[in-house]
């Protein structure tokens, strides 16, 4: 598998990923490196205490993540979080339709790990 073809798997934008580090041996190595962070699972942790402030830092920083990597659709789907808890901005969302979103995007994160983990063994 190219990294061409685990962006195309994973709904990412590689060319947005070659726009931010252009090159691909670096976008390979950040790509890599990205089941070992614990992104996912610090928001997922916050999402068990749905404390506001918590769900906001750890979806921001997810986001970021997400968005500089090309990981377009799982940014989106963090920006939600994050734009739902940033500090000033009005709750439109129940804690049940939060949930709910956590977990599309706790799927859409393992989607991407399998695929990093597919795009890992063909090298």
């Amino acid at each position: 598998m190219t990294l061409q073809e685990l962006y195309t798997r994973i709904d990412g934008n590689y060319d947005h990923a070659v726009q931010i580090m252009r090159m691909e041996k670096l976008i390979s190595r950040y790509v890599l490196k990205f089941p070992s962070s614990d992104l996912n699972g610090s928001l997922m942790e916050a999402a068990r205490s749905m404390d506001p402030t918590q769900l906001f830092e750890r979806a921001h920083a997810m986001k970021g993540v997400c968005a500089n990597m090309g990981f377009d659709k799982l940014a989106e789907a963090v920006g939600e979080i994050t734009e739902e808890f940033r500090p000033g901005n009005p709750r439109k969302y129940t804690d049940a339709e939060i949930k709910d979103k956590l977990a599309r995007i706790n799927d859409m994160y393992q989607r991407t790990i399998d695929g990093i983990h597919a795009y890992e063994q063909s090298l």
